[in-house]
């Protein structure tokens, strides 16, 4: 796909969960198909007729175990955070349709205990999981999605 050809493309609906612990770290995850250092927070798509926040509570459990009761409802961000996926992914991901994910993201406090976090579910995504230090969430990420991590820890900032 040509530069041009991509920059037509719409993006895909998506939420994305940051999940705390009580020491106030952050879940993340190893992407299971990336032979590189790939962490992540839980994310996914919006299914048809679903509202972004029972997207958000579904993917969180079907990602990671976490079912609703075990978590509060913190924060969400006030729109919609873009980013754009590499041009060499785009043919690779989603057939070609999307030139990346307009995201809503949910900020949760988790009230359980990490052996009620299970990533090994139906369609695993992660490999391992972790919690880490909000100080160091966003160099862990991979790095297309850094600018979104910022955003999202900077208008979650007040709560973490």
């Amino acid at each position: 796909m040509t530069p041009e050809e991509i920059a037509r493309l719409p993006y895909r609906k998506n939420v994305g969960v940051m999940l705390m612990n009580a020491e106030g770290e952050i879940f993340v995850g190893q992407r299971l198909d990336s032979e590189v250092p790939a962490w992540q927070m839980p994310q996914g798509g919006i299914d048809k007729g679903e509202d972004a926040k029972t997207a958000a509570l579904r993917e969180l459990e079907e990602e990671t175990g976490v079912s609703p009761e075990l978590v509060t409802l913190v924060a969400e961000t006030d729109g919609w955070i873009a980013y754009d996926l590499p041009h060499d992914i785009v043919p690779r991901i989603w057939k070609g349709r999307y030139k990346g994910q307009e995201q809503k993201w949910f900020l949760f406090r988790f009230h359980g205990t990490d052996n009620q976090i299970n990533i090994e579910v139906d369609h695993q995504e992660f490999s391992e999981w972790r919690w880490l230090p909000v100080s160091e969430l966003v160099a862990n990420i991979v790095p297309f999605k850094r600018a979104v991590y910022e955003q999202v820890v900077a208008e979650f900032a007040p709560h973490l």
